[in-house]
Formats: C-alpha cells, sequence, structure tokens
C-alpha cells in the first residue's frame, strides 16, 4: 500500500502542477488578448482614446483607496480626484472578472461624446488589475429615487419627465449619431447617473454592442441584459431579430417604473393584476381615479399618462411593433391627446394571430414550454385576445 501511495504522489504532484501551468497560460493569453484590443483602440483613436494609467497612479487618484462608494459583483467603486481638481468615480474590476465585458466598456464607451453619455477619463490595465475612471456623478443613480419611499418628493414630475427625455437623447445618440452604432443591452434605472443638476447620463457599457453604422441588426449569442428589462426577441429570436429596439424595449420598462415608482414586477401584492405594473396601467387608464396610487396629483396627471403611453409603445412584445428611439423623442414632443393608446398584449396572443405568423421575422416555431418560460421571466399573466376598444384614443385631459 506505502508503495503504491510514494508511487501516486508524485504524477498527482505532476498532474497538479501541469493544471497550473495550464490556468496561468490561458490567464496570460488572455491578458495578452485584452492588451491588443486596448491597443489597438488607442492607435485608432490617437489622441482622442481614454488616457492609459498606471496602477500607482490609479491608487494615488483614490487616496490608496480611501474613500468607497459602493461594491458589487463587478468589484468596487471609490472616489478620486485627478491632478487637475476634477472628481472622479473610479470603478476597480474583480481580478476573476472576464475580459470582455472590460474591453467593451473601454471601446464603446471610449467612442461617445454627449452630454447624456458618462464621461470616461481613462482605464488601468496592468496584468490582472483592471479599472475604470468616470466623471463623478454627486446624485448617484436614478433608482435611489424612484424606488424609495416618496419618490416623487425629491424629484418631482417635471423633473422625471425631463430626466426621461434626456436618457432617450443619449440613446438617440448611441444608436443614430456615433461614428459606431451601439446597442446597450442594460438600459435601467441602477445605470442612469445623475450629475449636480440632475441631469440624467447613460453608464455601465459591459454588455455593449459595437455595429456598423448601416447595419440595424445585430449579430449575438446567448442573452445579455436585467430581467425585466430584457427584450423577448434577446431571450429567443423567435420574437425577431436583435437591434436598437431591444434598448427601446428596456428604456419603455424604466420608463414604467419611474411613473409607478416601483418595480414593474411586484410579487408581494395582493391582487394578480397589481403585480405586473404595465397591466395595472392599462386597468386604471380608464377608472375614475386615474394614477393616483402613483402619487399623480391633478395638474401632473398628463405627464405621468404621457410616460406611461409612451413606455407602453416602447415594451410591444414584437420589435416591428415598437418605435424607434427617435420617434420615441418625437412622440414627448407631441401632446396627450395625439398620442394614440397601445394594444394590450400577451405572448399566447401574439404567437397565435396569423398576422405574427406572416410577418415575424424568425419562423422558429416557439414550444410551449418556451412560452410557460416567457411568461416567467416577464411575469406576464394571461389575458384574453383584446378588442378593437383597446386600440382608442387616449382620453384628452
Amino acid at each position: 500500500m506505502s508503495v503504491a501511495a510514494s508511487l501516486l504522489l508524485p504524477c498527482i504532484y505532476v498532474l497538479r502542477r501541469k493544471r497550473e501551468t495550464l490556468h496561468l497560460f490561458i490567464c496570460e493569453k488572455t491578458s495578452s488578448n485584452i492588451e491588443k484590443k486596448i491597443e489597438a483602440l488607442i492607435v485608432l483613436h490617437g489622441s482622442l482614446a481614454p488616457k492609459r494609467y498606471k496602477y500607482s497612479e490609479v491608487t494615488k487618484i483614490t487616496s490608496s483607496l480611501s474613500h468607497k462608494l459602493g461594491e458589487g459583483g463587478y468589484g468596487m467603486v471609490l472616489k478620486g480626484r485627478l491632478d487637475d481638481n476634477r472628481l472622479v468615480a473610479v470603478k476597480f474590476l474583480h481580478d476573476s472578472k472576464q475580459g470582455e465585458e472590460f474591453v467593451n466598456e473601454v471601446m464603446s464607451i471610449g467612442r461617445t461624446s454627449h452630454v447624456n453619455i458618462v464621461r470616461l477619463f481613462g482605464f488601468c490595465l496592468e496584468g490582472s488589475k483592471r479599472a475604470l475612471i468616470y466623471e463623478f456623478m454627486p446624485n448617484g443613480s436614478l433608482d435611489k429615487y424612484i424606488y424609495s419611499e416618496n419618490p416623487k418628493a425629491v424629484l418631482g414630475w417635471e423633473n422625471l419627465y425631463t430626466i426621461a427625455i434626456g436618457i432617450a437623447r443619449g440613446l438617440e445618440y448611441l444608436h443614430h449619431s456615433c461614428n459606431t452604432r451601439i446597442v446597450h443591452f442594460d438600459i435601467k434605472p441602477q445605470n442612469i447617473l445623475l450629475d449636480q443638476d440632475f441631469h440624467p447620463k447613460i453608464a455601465d457599457f459591459g454588455l455593449a454592442k459595437l455595429c456598423r453604422t448601416k447595419e440595424s441588426r445585430v449579430s449575438m449569442t446567448g442573452a445579455r441584459g436585467t430581467i425585466g428589462f430584457i427584450a423577448p426577441e434577446v431571450h429567443s429570436r423567435t420574437f425577431g431579430v436583435v437591434s436598437t429596439k431591444s434598448d427601446v424595449y428596456s428604456y419603455g420598462m424604466m420608463l414604467l417604473e419611474m411613473v409607478g415608482g416601483r418595480k414593474n414586477v411586484n410579487s408581494v401584492a395582493q391582487k394578480s393584476s397589481e403585480k405586473y405594473f404595465p397591466h395595472w396601467i392599462y386597468d386604471h387608464f380608464g377608472q375614475d381615479d386615474g394614477l393616483q396610487a402613483c402619487e399623480v396629483s391633478s395638474e401632473n396627471e398628463g405627464i405621468a399618462r404621457k410616460m406611461s403611453v409612451i413606455g407602453l409603445w416602447c415594451i410591444q412584445i414584437l420589435p416591428m411593433h415598437r418605435p424607434t428611439i427617435t420617434k420615441v423623442l418625437e412622440m414627448f414632443e407631441r401632446g396627450l391627446d395625439e398620442l394614440d393608446m397601445p394594444p394590450r398584449q400577451n405572448f399566447s396572443q401574439i404567437l397565435e394571430d396569423p398576422f405574427y405568423s406572416l410577418n415575424a421575422e424568425s419562423t422558429r416555431t416557439i414550444s410551449g414550454a418556451e412560452t410557460q418560460v416567457f411568461s416567467e421571466v416577464l411575469k406576464m399573466k394571461e389575458i384574453s385576445v383584446v378588442n378593437s376598444k383597446t386600440l382608442q384614443r387616449l382620453p384628452t385631459l
């Protein structure tokens, strides 16, 4: 037994050393690939590329990592100050974090310049140490205001309305005005930062995809984004192709959360109609109480209804039925009485519609099991087929 053990131990040692060497080789190769992509970005953009900092410089900027702003699965964010006294937020990424999101962030946001897009001042890539240096947003992210106990007290409806338009302008820039078209894929309140004047800026481009400006479709495998904000076609191409309208869907869900002051899915609600907020809106629009449950006074009801109608158009199940973000901005410019109420939909209704089968951008048949999964993911309860009254115009206020 002792002889066998003495022969086995060296084998185990050799295998372990080989595995460690292989792991080190893979990590070095991955790090090398990231370095090459970053170097290519710097060459491509020259003086316009984000500045590259040494890790020692980053620790100096953050006063030796002393002022933490937040922490999550990605890593941590610290407050810092550049040599010219500009305040910054420095996001340190965990050593184990995959390099794709880091490269996405630098290569996408590094190409942008817009008042509603957070500015990337620089980055650090030194072995496994990775950090991103952004402009500092003193009022934090949008979610801490709209999910608070009294969400309208701090911002007010007019500010919410202005913030909604600002976010749409930022998206329009990414979709249509940037040198390279960018689809964000993670639009949600947590990724909208507010400056000292509560002007919104889109942040966190880790899941973003770049495509040529003439291309409307995005090539990708697998789903990406945050549950509750992911467009149906990102889950399954059965519902259509992935495109800039996938961001429009996420924007619409966020717009409705801004109106409701709550997450669109409320699992503890007593009534099933209250669990999914878009359905709740449909139910209350025709009632005398209007949107009073959302802290909407009579003088602000026009703003709340307009944001709701635009949001409901944005979350239409099929991409072909959603407006582009440019069209969304046009809708904000129009009067409430000029906006039609969109049809109330669910997955079963869409998939059984013969018009859908003739016009869907994907020909694959979806199974009943998949329908159930999508219904669970997006929390959409089964409803009867809408009648012609659903398409009526929203009453003038």
